[in-house]
């Protein structure tokens, strides 16, 4: 095959996680397009341009490129970017004309609704990866403009695959947006185990200049999304007083800054301030290091279609307790590897947080299972499943060329 044009529009896999519109899904698309190149896939990320000083294209690794499109200035915002699509799409057919790939995958609905346009201009198949869904953020309290919601299920209608994280995501599409116009396909991301695996609590905590204390750890963008407040709240009740939280991560989106302040604020009013560590957003291979010094690891997440954060945890050994929603469900084991919270009340998650701190031989057993349990997930086990899509779809639009059938 000629390989894969993979689209992520508004978010580089260069960019730091953990800040601005960069989170999980820059992970992904880094991890999965280098895995990809490494299985003999030849893939080149086309993104937006967001810096003037970007190359037009940079070579990562062999089989893997990186190509910065000009659409609209590199400064705009996140809610200006559907007006700058067509750009965007244009300069993707220029880029690659002459030389089309076999297979056009879309990350996001921005760029979903681009590669929908691409794929009938180029006549090419069309993977779409939306990572969340409007229709889903609006159920758990997040709106999103009635034109999202829109463009996701064009897409969904005309797709070749739509491509989920799990089954519960997969439900979600078939139930919010009907039928996939193309087949739907369960691919699990994976986790880098080289970085994310067991290590020393004593020396990761020393490395961090942390003490003996109870530590909890939130990883995420600062947003009402991800739910920081409540693991402040929950720090507050907890029966543990000598608790940290340590939240690492920058505000994110048009509501982050002031998300921030409101948790600053709730944290002073609840006297929890001199306990709570901020930590700007990190390279993602450190993060490990934070994972390894915690004693549990909150996800509070109002809706969430994996959760990597759930899973880099699981697989350092640290127990998780997380909201019971999305693809969490599918990550966290209920009494096994973590806890999973069906409830916003922060009681109910001071509660969890202390049963798993009460216990340090539950703890551990529960930190082995989750480590166990994590090694299932590989980027190369994704990208192999992919490769055989790719491949299968390929091949079926060749054969249409041709006017087999």
């Amino acid at each position: 095959m000629n390989g894969v044009a993979m689209l992520s529009l508004h978010t580089s896999p260069l960019a730091q996680p953990g800040s601005g519109d960069s989170g999980g899904m820059n992970v992904y698309v880094r991890e999965l397009a280098a895995a990809l190149a490494q299985a003999g896939v030849p893939t080149t990320v086309f993104v937006r341009r967001w810096r003037d000083d970007l190359p037009e294209q940079l070579s990562v690794e062999p089989l893997l490129n990186v190509v910065h499109i000009d659409a609209g200035r590199p400064d705009l915002a996140k809610e200006d970017l559907p007006g700058v699509l067509d750009l965007f799409a244009d300069g993707v057919a220029a880029h690659v004309a002459g030389r089309e790939p076999s297979v056009i995958h879309a990350n996001y609905w921005l760029s979903a609704v681009a590669g929908h346009r691409l794929k009938h201009q180029l006549d090419l198949p069309l993977v779409s990866t939306f990572h969340t869904l409007a229709r889903v953020k609006a159920i758990a309290g997040d709106h999103e403009p009635e034109g999202r919601a829109q463009g996701e299920a064009e897409v969904i209608g005309c797709s070749d695959v739509i491509c989920v994280s799990s089954e519960v995501e997969a439900r979600q599409v078939r139930q919010l947006y009907g039928p996939a116009g193309g087949r739907i396909e369960i691919v699990a991301p994976g986790v880098d185990h080289a970085f994310f695996s067991p290590g020393d609590r004593s020396g990761a905590r020393r490395a961090l200049g942390l003490g003996d204390e109870p530590v909890m750890l939130f990883v995420g963008r600062i947003q009402p999304l991800k739910g920081l407040d409540l693991a402040v709240a929950a720090l507050a009740s907890s029966e543990h007083h000598d608790a940290i939280l340590v939240a690492v991560g920058g505000p994110s989106g048009t509501d982050g800054d002031a998300e921030l302040q409101r948790v600053l604020a709730m944290a002073d009013g609840l006297g929890v301030t001199e306990r709570i560590r901020f930590v700007e957003p990190q390279p993602h291979h450190l993060l490990s290091t934070f994972y390894r010094a915690a004693d549990v690891c909150v996800v509070p997440s109002r809706s969430e279609s994996f959760g990597l954060v759930a899973l880099e945890a699981a697989a350092c050994g640290l127990p998780v307790v997380a909201s019971a929603v999305g693809g969490l469900t599918t990550l966290v084991e209920d009494g096994r590897t973590g806890l999973l919270i069906d409830s916003r009340d922060p009681g109910d998650w001071a509660a969890a947080v202390d049963y798993v701190l009460d216990d340090p031989t539950r703890a551990a057993t529960w930190s082995a299972s989750a480590a166990v349990r994590a090694r299932t997930y590989t980027w190369s086990l994704a990208a192999g499943r992919l490769r055989r899509l790719y491949g299968d779809l390929a091949a079926q639009s060749s054969l249409v060329e041709c006017g087999a059938t």
